[in-house]
């Protein structure tokens, strides 16, 4: 009995050490961002791709290929990193339209502001920026097709 304990301990310790090197470095995939207006070099506050089909389905592929392996495949997170589909939740619900597109707006920038410069903690990157790997189209893009999978509760 001791041997299968010894043994499981062991097998789980080689495991989670192939898990936390599977990650590895992690190239950025280009977003191709032709057919999108183009959005020049003053950065927009807001999502200017909302109905954007074109931008959706950029978005789709840009996320799926380089935000998903930390966000979840679909946005549906596994844990690792936040579940981007409630990015906006707490605009979802209120009655007072004005209000609800001042918070949609909020979110925005927010988002870009995440994307561009990353997440860092305590000297630890959570996650990297974006800003120079992709354009702000393919940012736009991105934050087009999470509206697109925003959770409704």
């Amino acid at each position: 009995m001791k041997h299968i304990i010894l043994f499981a301990a062991a097998a789980a310790a080689v495991t989670t050490s192939l898990f936390a090197f599977a990650h590895g470095n992690v190239t950025p995939q280009a977003v191709d961002t032709t057919g999108l207006p183009v959005l020049g070099d003053k950065w927009r506050e807001e999502n200017p791709y909302k109905d954007n089909k074109l931008a959706l389905k950029i978005g789709s592929s840009a996320f799926n290929q380089n935000c998903a392996r930390c966000h979840g495949l679909e946005a549906i997170s596994g844990g690792i990193a936040p579940d981007l589909r409630l990015l906006d939740r707490d605009c979802v619900g209120m009655g007072n339209e004005k209000k609800k597109q001042a918070c949609y707006k909020e979110i925005d920038r927010y988002f870009l502001s995440s994307i561009r410069g990353g997440k860092v903690r305590n000297g630890a990157v959570y996650m990297p920026p974006f800003e120079g790997v992709f354009n702000q189209e393919a940012m736009w893009a991105i934050k087009t097709y999470l509206e697109s999978r925003r959770a409704t509760n």
